[in-house]
């Protein structure tokens, strides 16, 4: 299963480019007592985009030589919806120098926050409920907390932002996990042939509580993933190259026409 993540940065917040990195788990195996319990959605695949990364705020005044920054580490829906109808629980690892390293988040939001003066990768596998799959799923992400530009001071208003994209594929789900998460924001469902039908959910995991980040107090650094936005985006780089060629094309003209050669003097002009 691959690991490697492609990662977006931002310091003043905003939006980021949407890596196309698909991650696709495979099914779980059933035990025959289960079989029944857990037949599967055959030629079907769910989508669950989700997004990690982590927020850090310099302190400031408040900043001492153990403590300069203060940042959060999360797992959220890509449109910021709740995953809790998919993931079970989170475990968050952290620098051996933490107290207590391996931190368990067993609802929505996924997230923990710390203090902290230096830069690490953190571990963070993530636990799916029984009927989505029976592997864990490992990522790590780069916790960064000081811009790329350093030239003046650290600003205390405006974090430092690191974010990955994933989507996490489920091929052939089951049936109870599919029936529970077919009218799921959060999750890419595609339609059953005419006819199919599923067993009612025995949960409503939707209904547990609210879990999502829509209104989470870091959602305004959250960096945008959206198909709109990624259109958008590469409509104003075309837009960019074209005007890039241009520029280029003027420049290699003017220089081809100082380069043309001379023309070859006559005999008489040469005796």
């Amino acid at each position: 299963m691959p690991q490697t993540v492609t990662e977006a940065q931002v310091v003043d917040g905003g939006s980021a480019s949407k890596p196309q990195r698909i991650i696709k788990l495979g099914k779980t195996t059933d035990d025959s007592d289960k079989k029944s319990a857990n037949r599967r959605v055959k030629d079907v695949e769910l989508c669950v985009p989700i997004v990690y990364g982590t927020i850090a705020f310099y302190l400031g005044r408040k900043a001492s030589e153990s403590q300069s920054h203060k940042w959060t580490v999360y797992v959220r829906g890509a449109t910021n919806e709740d995953l809790g109808a998919v993931i079970k629980h989170v475990v968050f690892q952290l620098h051996p120098s933490f107290n207590n390293p391996t931190r368990v988040v067993e609802s929505p939001p996924f997230e923990l926050s710390e203090c902290g003066w230096g830069e690490f990768e953190i571990g963070i596998s993530l636990f799916f409920h029984s009927d989505v799959c029976d592997k864990k799923l490992d990522l790590f992400h780069f916790l960064k907390l000081y811009p790329e530009d350093e030239s003046g001071p650290q600003s205390t208003k405006k974090p430092v932002v690191m974010e990955s994209y994933n989507e996490i594929v489920f091929p052939e789900p089951s049936e109870c996990f599919f029936a529970r998460v077919q009218n799921h924001p959060a999750i890419h469902v595609p339609r059953l042939p005419a006819g199919f039908s599923l067993p009612a959910p025995v949960e409503n995991m939707n209904d547990r509580g609210r879990g999502d980040t829509k209104d989470h107090p870091l959602s305004q650094w959250f960096m945008n993933f959206s198909e709109a936005d990624e259109l958008l985006k590469l409509a104003s780089a075309r837009q960019q190259v074209q005007a890039h060629i241009v520029k280029l094309r003027r420049e290699l003209s003017v220089t081809d026409g100082m380069l043309q050669p001379l023309k070859p003097a006559s005999s008489y002009e040469c005796i």
